[in-house]
Protein backbone atom coordinates (compact mmCIF):
# COMPACT_ATOMS: atom_id res chain seq x y z
CA UNK A 1 0.00 0.00 0.00
CA UNK A 2 2.88 2.19 1.02
CA UNK A 3 5.89 2.90 -0.57
CA UNK A 4 7.53 5.34 2.19
CA UNK A 5 6.64 7.39 4.40
CA UNK A 6 8.60 10.70 5.43
CA UNK A 7 8.95 13.58 7.95
CA UNK A 8 11.11 16.66 8.39
CA UNK A 9 13.89 17.89 10.29
CA UNK A 10 16.31 20.52 11.44
CA UNK A 11 18.55 18.12 12.80
CA UNK A 12 19.42 15.01 11.68
CA UNK A 13 21.74 13.73 14.34
CA UNK A 14 18.74 14.14 16.74
CA UNK A 15 16.32 12.44 14.56
CA UNK A 16 19.15 9.68 14.10
CA UNK A 17 19.95 9.31 17.56
CA UNK A 18 15.79 9.49 18.71
CA UNK A 19 14.93 6.88 15.36
CA UNK A 20 17.65 4.23 15.72
CA UNK A 21 16.51 4.25 19.59
CA UNK A 22 12.66 3.48 18.56
CA UNK A 23 12.68 1.47 15.41
CA UNK A 24 15.54 -1.15 16.27
CA UNK A 25 13.27 -2.74 18.86
CA UNK A 26 10.37 -2.86 15.78
CA UNK A 27 13.49 -4.57 13.44
CA UNK A 28 13.50 -1.31 11.31
CA UNK A 29 17.75 -0.66 11.01
CA UNK A 30 19.18 2.06 9.21
CA UNK A 31 20.42 2.44 5.36
CA UNK A 32 22.87 4.39 3.22
CA UNK A 33 20.56 6.88 1.21
CA UNK A 34 21.91 7.46 -1.81
CA UNK A 35 22.46 11.00 -2.84
CA UNK A 36 20.10 12.12 -5.63
CA UNK A 37 20.69 15.70 -5.77
CA UNK A 38 17.82 16.43 -2.81
CA UNK A 39 18.42 17.47 0.48
CA UNK A 40 20.24 15.48 3.22
CA UNK A 41 17.95 12.34 4.51
CA UNK A 42 17.99 9.20 6.95
CA UNK A 43 16.26 6.18 5.82
CA UNK A 44 14.83 3.07 7.65
CA UNK A 45 13.87 -0.22 6.32
CA UNK A 46 13.28 -3.97 7.78
CA UNK A 47 15.40 -6.70 7.43
CA UNK A 48 12.92 -8.44 5.25
CA UNK A 49 11.39 -6.43 2.55
CA UNK A 50 12.67 -3.39 0.83
CA UNK A 51 9.36 -1.68 1.27
CA UNK A 52 8.09 0.58 2.85
CA UNK A 53 10.72 2.73 4.01
CA UNK A 54 10.38 5.79 6.35
CA UNK A 55 12.57 8.53 5.91
CA UNK A 56 13.39 12.04 7.60
CA UNK A 57 14.95 14.87 5.53
CA UNK A 58 16.03 18.54 5.91
CA UNK A 59 13.12 20.38 4.22
CA UNK A 60 14.10 21.20 0.51
CA UNK A 61 12.47 24.25 0.52
CA UNK A 62 14.90 25.28 3.24
CA UNK A 63 12.19 26.71 5.33
CA UNK A 64 11.72 25.24 9.28
CA UNK A 65 10.44 21.28 9.59
CA UNK A 66 7.02 21.26 11.23
CA UNK A 67 4.93 18.53 12.35
CA UNK A 68 1.54 18.27 10.44
CA UNK A 69 -1.18 19.00 12.66
CA UNK A 70 -3.18 15.90 12.50
CA UNK A 71 -0.44 14.04 11.05
CA UNK A 72 0.79 10.68 12.83
CA UNK A 73 3.06 8.03 12.09
CA UNK A 74 1.98 4.49 12.99
CA UNK A 75 4.81 1.30 13.48
CA UNK A 76 4.10 -1.97 14.04
CA UNK A 77 5.36 -3.73 16.73
CA UNK A 78 5.40 -7.63 17.15
CA UNK A 79 4.19 -7.20 20.68
CA UNK A 80 2.88 -5.54 23.84
CA UNK A 81 6.74 -5.95 25.54
CA UNK A 82 8.48 -4.25 22.05
CA UNK A 83 5.39 -1.54 22.30
CA UNK A 84 6.59 -0.60 25.77
CA UNK A 85 10.49 -1.23 24.55
CA UNK A 86 10.26 1.13 22.07
CA UNK A 87 8.29 3.94 23.53
CA UNK A 88 10.75 3.99 26.40
CA UNK A 89 13.92 3.98 23.99
CA UNK A 90 12.33 6.98 22.10
CA UNK A 91 11.89 9.00 25.79
CA UNK A 92 15.36 8.17 26.28
CA UNK A 93 16.39 9.64 23.22
CA UNK A 94 14.49 13.08 23.73
CA UNK A 95 10.85 12.29 22.41
CA UNK A 96 8.07 13.25 24.69
CA UNK A 97 5.01 11.23 25.98
CA UNK A 98 1.51 11.85 24.33
CA UNK A 99 -0.24 8.88 25.74
CA UNK A 100 1.77 5.59 27.84
CA UNK A 101 1.58 2.43 26.51
CA UNK A 102 -1.54 0.74 26.79
CA UNK A 103 -4.56 -1.18 25.89
CA UNK A 104 -6.93 0.51 23.48
CA UNK A 105 -9.93 -1.76 23.14
CA UNK A 106 -12.24 1.00 21.55
CA UNK A 107 -9.62 -0.07 18.58
CA UNK A 108 -10.05 -3.38 18.65
CA UNK A 109 -9.46 -6.80 20.69
CA UNK A 110 -5.89 -7.08 21.27
CA UNK A 111 -4.47 -3.52 20.34
CA UNK A 112 -1.84 -2.05 22.51
CA UNK A 113 -0.55 1.11 21.64
CA UNK A 114 1.81 3.68 23.24
CA UNK A 115 1.93 7.65 21.69
CA UNK A 116 4.80 9.93 21.63
CA UNK A 117 6.60 12.95 19.70
CA UNK A 118 10.07 12.83 18.19
CA UNK A 119 12.44 16.08 18.79
CA UNK A 120 10.78 17.56 16.49
CA UNK A 121 6.87 17.41 17.70
CA UNK A 122 6.45 14.32 14.77
CA UNK A 123 3.73 12.57 16.45
CA UNK A 124 4.50 8.68 16.80
CA UNK A 125 2.14 5.78 17.10
CA UNK A 126 3.74 2.32 18.14
CA UNK A 127 1.16 -0.09 18.26
CA UNK A 128 0.60 -4.21 18.54
CA UNK A 129 -2.29 -5.21 16.52
CA UNK A 130 -3.58 -8.42 18.58
CA UNK A 131 -6.61 -8.41 16.83
CA UNK A 132 -5.31 -9.17 13.27
CA UNK A 133 -3.52 -12.01 12.14
CA UNK A 134 -0.33 -12.58 14.28
CA UNK A 135 2.84 -10.82 13.15
CA UNK A 136 6.04 -12.64 13.02
CA UNK A 137 9.24 -10.98 15.41
CA UNK A 138 11.26 -9.03 12.37
CA UNK A 139 14.69 -10.84 11.70
CA UNK A 140 17.76 -9.60 12.66
CA UNK A 141 18.81 -6.50 10.45
CA UNK A 142 21.65 -7.31 8.04
CA UNK A 143 23.77 -4.23 7.52
CA UNK A 144 23.51 -1.85 3.55
CA UNK A 145 19.99 -3.72 3.38
CA UNK A 146 18.03 -2.34 0.07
Amino acid sequence: MLSHVTVGTHDLERAARFYNAVLAPLGLGQRVVTPDGGPPALCWVSSHAPLPRFYVYIPRNGQPATAGNGSMIAFLAASDETVQAAWSAGLASGGTDEGAPGERPHYGDGYFGAYLRDPDGNKIHIVHRGDLHPYAEPKPLQENAP
